[in-house]
């Protein structure tokens, strides 16, 4: 083949990476346990420096997915919060928080909240923390030193993770807010070593909620990729 791409692989590529999307609203049913031990199976693939795969994983279902809701929902009311990864708003850069405004104007628009009601949006932050209704949350841990070498390693492994939920047909959202509560993730799960990177509900999505129509636009590509040769 030349080292070409079949037309047929590249277009499902295309179709997979662009048709992917953070889904925020899920039916209840469970994904089967098989599928789901395939995906994560399947996103151990993923690239790490010197093959460290330096994340560890830990999924909650059934009546420990309810339990750690209703936990981190109390934690959330209580402003109860641990972060292992420090934010902040002055991390962005001008453009990245008009490109955040434009999303969050899409999205609270879509969910009828209007851009003066703090109180709605509050309150759909806190809902976020029940995991948007998905019967399966994941929460991704850096171990090591947990530092940015291998906080990027980890972060491959979620976009892997991602696309390979995707390729199953199982929808998700990676949730940085579960990230805030990386005390209460470790002692509900019994995570002894690693920093809380991030947390990705799962299940099948609610086609019908008006949510999971919002699509988010990307930069174009000369505004942030440059062509030396």
């Amino acid at each position: 083949m030349n080292g070409l791409i079949p037309t047929d692989l590249s277009a499902y590529a295309e179709k997979l990476i662009r048709g992917r999307r953070a889904t925020r609203a899920f039916r209840p049913e469970p994904v089967p346990m098989n599928t789901i031990r395939a995906v994560f199976a399947l996103a151990g693939a993923a690239p790490s420096n010197s093959n460290a795969q330096p994340w560890r994983v830990e999924v909650a279902s059934g009546r420990r997915r309810d339990h750690l809701a209703d936990v981190l929902e109390a934690a959330h009311a209580e402003q109860h919060t641990s972060v292992d990864f420090p934010y902040s708003e002055d991390m962005y850069t001008p453009v990245q928080h008009e490109r955040r405004a434009a999303f969050g104007a899409d999205l609270y628009g879509a969910l009828g909240i209007g851009p003066g009601d703090h109180e709605a949006r509050a309150a759909y932050d806190a809902e976020s923390l029940r995991f948007y209704g998905a019967p399966h949350v994941a929460f991704l841990f850096v171990t090591g030193d947990g530092g940015p070498r291998l906080a990027a390693d980890v972060g491959a492994y979620m976009q892997t993770l991602l696309l390979a939920m995707a390729a199953y047909g199982v929808a998700s959202c990676p949730q940085g807010l579960l990230s805030f509560y990386a005390d209460i993730a470790r002692a509900e799960l019994g995570v002894t070593e690693g920093k809380l990177l991030a947390g990705i509900s799962f299940g099948y999505a609610d086609n019908s909620a008006p949510v999971n129509r919002v699509t988010t636009k990307r930069a174009a590509l000369e505004t942030t990729t440059t062509f030396h040769g």
